[in-house]
Parts: structure tokens; sequence; C-alpha cells
């Protein structure tokens, strides 16, 4: 290919020992954005930048990049003039040193203001580096920095990666750059596939290096190009079974990580375990083999299943004969888990749970349902639910973890416990709730369906939320062992998804003082815990963390209230009289803190001399009644709308009358007034709070 003059294709990869497939993705995208993030901090121009990653290399293609930097422009600032000069004009050590530093005469050196002072400066243009000699350093540095939680060292080397190092390429053009990386010596040489191209290959051009190694290493370097490759074999795979892939996209992400020449093979066991339930069968087929499952056309599933070889094999029908040897014990084992557990009712194991640890200060897991039933009990009226039905459910919501099916599919926790339950005949919303207790599970994750399910699923998550606080064990950094963060979410969207009017502070408070451990503000501690995720929440969604403290400062505790007067507050900001009002607000706020002691406890008409007070307050009189409804029916934006219909008043106030008169009862009345419009807004936010 032809280059433009002074730039060249740069091709660096990295090959190893299978890398985590689950990270994969992470480690390409990092790497990738890295070298980016360099290459600019230097000033080197380039174009296309494109990576790879496949189970045992990383690699990054960079298209034209320019062969040297850009002319470099260095600023520096040196000692201030009145510690470069002593009083008799001489240059001290510091002057003569920075000079020698810059490698410049002091005479040539510059001054610069800056701030209240002036100080020596030093200002010049230097040629740029050669490209070649800065790269090694820089894929150090993006490999140091790559979000590896476990480094490991591997024979007599120093060096440290998530696997071990076996070969480096690094090529600008036809030239391999010399260097060492993770004790590794650079060369222009890759590997192909374990088994189809085991040996050596020759990357005579960084352009062609998917080609070449597709063509002679059978290897498809590029994770979206393997990815779709899978996607379009599976589907084509299924539609050729008369049915339809189970295409979960974590499940294509890790068998792509998995695979570097995927070949999909068609595989089928027997019809009888077509009896277990279907998140058996997909917890076998995906979690623990990575197969991918075939519904018919009714949705049922099909005794089919599609496995993504990393061999072109000879013999395909052997590697199909191998998956169902494999696949085969483990649904027979699944079988025998069901039936053992059918021996006795979901609820036989329920005293077998006092056996059980939750966390050693906090009790059992039968002491754990025992505190979720009277939460349950207790949430489920205010949802309109029935408060025998969340009893019963958080009686039976446990009992799965003693079940042998569970012991062996941890994942079917919950879901097991339904299937159970319905067979022994209980309310199928109960059995429901037993299935939806978990929910949601992380991001993205449905809610409970059911009154039941959801009252079951908030008495979980705040118990344990209130039983961790108060045993002193809250989630410091990236150290969450417990997933408090995610029951914080989870409790937070269930209320404000489903839209349940729920007094949070009221239900932590409950769920505190069941606790067998009792923390002085326990509480009020989860509560300001659960917030902190709220204002994560709006902050995810572009509000404005001013907005979330306006409201905080109300008390509100009800998430919906909580929820509407975000919304009014924002709403209001775009307001052309938001910022005089939040000016007004602070003013009014700053007034209040120090002479609050001193207002009337209501305002005398009599007492209103100058004209600016009396239309301020017969402006408060006019709208008074209606922002009162309003604030009582939650329609914060109405109230707010009328609000700002104060805004000529109010400036008119602040311009004309003087609040802090010498005559007390002037004074004392003013600050009343000041005070009401205060009260009304603060029915909504602490405006005050909001920039102005």
């Amino acid at each position: 290919m032809s280059n433009a003059v002074g730039a060249e294709d740069f091709l660096f990869e990295l090959g190893t020992e299978e890398l985590p497939p689950l990270a994969l993705p992470e480690l390409e995208r990092a790497l990738a954005e890295s070298l980016r993030s360099a290459l600019a901090a230097a000033g080197i121009a380039h174009g296309e930048l494109v990576s790879y990653a496949a189970p045992r290399r990383l690699a990054v293609l960079i298209r034209s990049l320019a062969t040297r930097q850009g002319e470099q422009r260095i600023k520096r600032r040196g000692p201030p003039v009145s510690a470069a000069f002593d009083k008799q004009g001489q240059p001290t050590r510091a002057a003569t040193a920075f000079a020698d530093s810059c490698g410049v005469s002091l005479e040539t050196l510059g001054r610069i203001h800056e701030g209240k002072g002036e100080f020596l400066y030093f200002e010049a243009t230097q040629p740029g580096a050669e490209t070649a000699s800065l790269l090694p350093s820089m894929v150090q540095a993006a490999l140091d920095a790559l979000p590896i939680p476990k480094r490991m060292r591997w024979g007599a080397s120093e060096a440290q990666f998530v696997r071990p190092v076996h070969w480096v390429v690094l090529r600008l053009g036809a030239a391999v750059l010399p260097a060492r990386i993770l004790d590794t010596d650079s060369g222009g040489r890759s590997r192909g596939h374990r088994f189809h191209a085991p040996g050596w290959l020759d990357i005579d051009a960084p352009a062609r290096y998917a080609d070449i190694l597709r063509e002679q290493g059978h290897v498809i370097a590029s994770f979206a190009e393997r990815r779709d490759m899978i996607r379009h074999q599976v589907t084509t795979s299924a539609a050729a079974q008369g049915g339809t892939a189970v295409l979960d996209e974590s499940l294509l992400d890790e068998v792509t990580a998995l695979v570097e020449w995927p070949v999909a093979v068609v595989g089928r066991f027997d019809e009888r375990f077509l009896a277990l339930p279907r998140e058996v069968l997909l917890s076998t087929l995906q979690e623990h083999q990575r197969y991918f499952a075939i519904e018919g056309a009714d949705g049922a599933l099909t005794p089919f299943f599609i496995t993504i070889s990393n061999i072109d094999s000879r013999e395909p029908v052997r590697v199909r004969e191998g998956n169902e040897r494999v696949v085969r014990p483990r649904l027979s084992d699944a079988a025998f888990f069901q039936q053992q557990d059918r021996r006795a009712p979901l609820a036989a194991w329920r005293d077998d749970l006092d056996k059980v640890t939750f966390q050693a200060k906090l009790g059992s897991i039968g002491d754990k349902v025992r505190r979720v039933q009277a939460l349950a009990a207790h949430i489920a009226p205010a949802l309109g639910g029935d408060a025998t039905h969340a009893e019963r459910a958080a009686l039976l919501c446990k009992c799965d973890l003693l079940s042998a099916m569970v012991g062996e599919f941890p994942e079917l926790q919950g879901i097991m416990g339904a299937y159970y339950a319905l067979a022994d005949g209980e309310n199928p919303e109960v059995a429901a709730a037993v299935r939806e207790h978990y929910q949601p599970r992380g991001a993205g994750d449905a809610l409970p369906g059911t009154l039941t399910g959801a009252a079951v699923a908030l008495a979980d998550k705040l118990d344990t939320l209130a039983g961790i606080f108060a045993i002193g064990q809250k989630p410091s950094g990236t150290k969450d062992p417990f997933a408090l963060r995610r029951a914080a979410i989870g409790v937070l969207r269930i209320i404000l998804e489903s839209r349940f009017d729920l007094d949070l502070g009221e239900l932590v408070a409950q769920a505190v003082k069941l606790q067998p451990v009792q923390q002085a503000g326990c509480a009020e501690e989860v509560l300001s815990y659960i917030l902190e995720r709220l204002r994560a929440h709006y902050q995810e969604a572009g509000v404005a963390s001013e907005i979330f403290d306006a409201v905080l400062a109300t008390g509100s505790r009800r998430p919906l209230d909580f929820d509407a007067r975000v919304n009014a507050v924002a709403a209001f900001r775009s307001l052309p009289e938001a910022e005089s009002l939040a000016a007004a607000n602070k003013r009014i706020a700053n007034i209040l803190k120090k002479s609050a002691a001193e207002a009337a406890a209501s305002v005398d008409v009599s007492l209103l001399q100058v004209d600016a007070e009396r239309a301020l307050h017969a402006a408060l009189e006019g709208v008074s009644a209606g922002v009162e409804a309003d604030l009582g029916s939650r329609r914060y934006n109405a109230a707010l709308t009328t609000l700002a219909g104060l805004r000529p008043a109010i400036d008119a106030f602040f311009n004309d009358v003087m609040v802090n008169d010498p005559d007390p009862a002037l004074r004392a009345n003013r600050l009343a007034l000041v005070g009401r419009v205060r009260e009304l807004f603060s029915g909504v936010a602490d405006l005050s709070r909001l920039p102005g």
C-alpha cells in the first residue's frame, strides 16, 4: 500500500495464554483508548485506529501514523522574580538553576505576571521526537493501565500480566521496533490457531495483519467479526432444525471470547429432559456448557442445541457426539435433583433454615425470613396487596436454598422455589413472589410483577440493608460484599417504576427496628445511603446535583413525591424568572439565618409602610391559597409556575425595602413577610441551593 509522506501503519500485538473470556471486550477497549489518548497527548497524528481481541491475543492497528511528533511548544514558569534576584539585583541560585534546567542563559528568560506575582518564564519550540522512539513506552504504559484486578507472574520473569505472554509484535511500516515488553522481546512474527496453524506467521505489513491471520493462521482476529459470524451460524443452524436460537447477548460475548475460528455444531439430547423446567435446561446449556438452545415455533425448547467449536474438524460427527456425551449426564443430574427435591413440600425446608447462618451477628437465614415476613406483611397493604399472601411468600422465599437443584445450580434460587410452590398447590401469587423477591437482580432486570412479589422483594432488600448497616459493615470504596448498592437501587426501582407511594423513611425505620443489633442513628444512615443512590439515578438522567440537593433539603422521604419535586424544579430552571428567584431565595435564606428569631409570628398589614412591601404582601395573599392547594396535591409544577409570577413583586421589594429596619416592629414584620415567601417556595424545594 502507499502511505502519505511521513506516515506509516503501526501494529502492536500481544500474544498470550488464553485470556479471561468475560474480561476480553473490556481489555480490547481499554488498550485501544489508552493508546489513542497517549498519541493525542504526544501530538502524534494518525488515521483510523482498529483494535483486535481473540482468546490468545490483543492487538491494535493504527493507520497512517505520523513518523514524527509535531513541533513541541515548551512553556515553563520559574521562580518568583522576588526570589530570583537579591536586593542588589544579582541573580540567586534559584534563577541560575532554572536557566540551566532550560538550557539557556539567564538573560534570555522572559517574565510573566500571574495572579499577584511576577515570575521568570521560559518559552521555546523544539522539534518533535521520532514516533518510533516513543511507541514502546506508550505500549507499556497502556498495558500497565489495563483494568486487571489481579496480575500474575510466570516462569522466572518479574513481569506481571493477566496471563503469561509468549510473543510481542511491534511493527512501524516494514520495520520491527526493538523493545522488551512484559519481559518479552518484540518481533515481527505472530502465531496462528493453536491446532490449525501453530507455527510462526510473518506479518510483513501491519495493514495485512487480519488477512494474514485469517488466511494463513485460521484466526479471526476481530472480536466484532467473530461475534457476527457466530450469530449468523447459530441463527442459520437453528433455522435448519426448524426453530429459533435463544440468543443471549452475554453468552454470545463469552463464546466469541473463547474461540478463534468459530464453527457451529448442532447436537441433541433426550426428549425426556424437556420435562425439566425451562430455566433448568437453559442454565445447563448456557451457563454450564456455553451452548445455544433452540426454541420451536410455539416458544418451547426443543431437544437440540448449538455449540461453537474452535476447530474445523474433519470429523464433525465426533465433535457433535462428544458434546452430547458431556451434556447428557448434566441433564440426568438435574432430573435426579428435581426428583429428590419433590420428596417433600417446599415448606418442609423452612425449619432447617435456622441451621444456616445468614451473618454471625444477624443470625440464621431462618431469622432473616422471620424479619422479612413481618416487614412484608407491613408493606403489602400499603401497595394494595394481601398481607397474608406476603407473609406466606416470605416464609417460603428462601426454602429452595436447601434444595439439591439450587445446590447444583445456584443461579436458579427463587426460580425452583416458585416451581416447587406451584407443585405444592400454593396460591399462584405466592409462588410467583418466591421467584420475584430476588428481582431486580441487576441493572435492566425485570421488576416483580405481583404486589406480593414487590412487598417481599422490598422487605428482603431493606432487611439486608438495615442489618448490615446495624453491624457496621456498610460498603466502603469499591468493596460491597453484601451487594448493598444493588439492594438500594432495587428498592428505588421497585418504588419509582411501579409507582408505589411509600414512605421510605418509615419502612427503613421498621426494618431497623426488627434487627437483633440496634445501633443509634442506623435508620438515618440507611436512608441517607439509599437517597445517595437516588442522586446517582438523577445524575445519570442529566439532572443537576443542586436540584437534587434543593429537594433533599425539604426532608421528603417518599420517592414518588421526591421525583415529582425534582421534575418540577428541573422545569422551573428553564423559566426566565428562575435565576432571579433563586437569588432572592438565597438572600432570604441568609437574612433568616441571622434574624429568624426576630420575625413576627405573622404579617401585620398595618405595619406595611412602603408600596413595594404592600404589593408583595398582596401578591402573596393572591396566590397563597392556590399554591397551598397545589402543594397538598403534589402539583409542584403548577405551584412553581404560579410562584414564578411573584418575581416582579419580590424584585421590587428588595430594591425598595430595607428588611433589617432599625425599628424592631418594622423589622419583625418584614422578616415575617420574607419568611412567608420562603415558606411557599420551600413547599417544593429549597431554591436557595440553586445557582442564582
